[in-house]
């Protein structure tokens, strides 16, 4: 038996991934779309996603379309949609690049002394 978290997706996004059109492929997904996981409370114990589907279905939280499950032993994520559940990936930010001579702040001594 695998334990799933649950990520529940903010409601006023809801409507926005009910009327996208279906797409193939790996969806990628953003943290902040998503409310953070309290612990414990957003936990479910299932052979697989479809299994935790209708563990939950006739409780007081049951997963919605948008919803992640992400597997507790391989961190793989699950995007529950219309069409059942998909593969999923979340969307981390570039790293920002370092630009050469960057390290100087215009303020510093050595580029107001050119100045002057």
């Amino acid at each position: 038996m695998q334990t799933y978290r649950i990520h529940r997706l903010r409601e006023h996004l809801r409507n926005q991934v009910r009327f996208a059109p279906h797409v193939s492929g790996t969806a990628t997904v953003k943290p902040r779309d998503y409310q953070p996981v309290v612990t414990g409370a957003d936990l479910v114990e299932a052979e697989t996603p479809y299994a935790a589907f209708f563990a939950l279905r006739d409780t007081a939280r049951p997963l919605e379309v948008g919803d992640l499950l992400e597997s507790a032993t391989d961190a793989s994520l699950r995007i529950f949609k219309f069409v059942g559940f998909e593969e999923a990936q979340w969307a981390l930010p570039e790293p920002k690049a370092v630009v050469a001579g960057a390290a100087h702040e215009p303020g510093s001594e050595e580029h107001s002394s050119a100045l002057q």
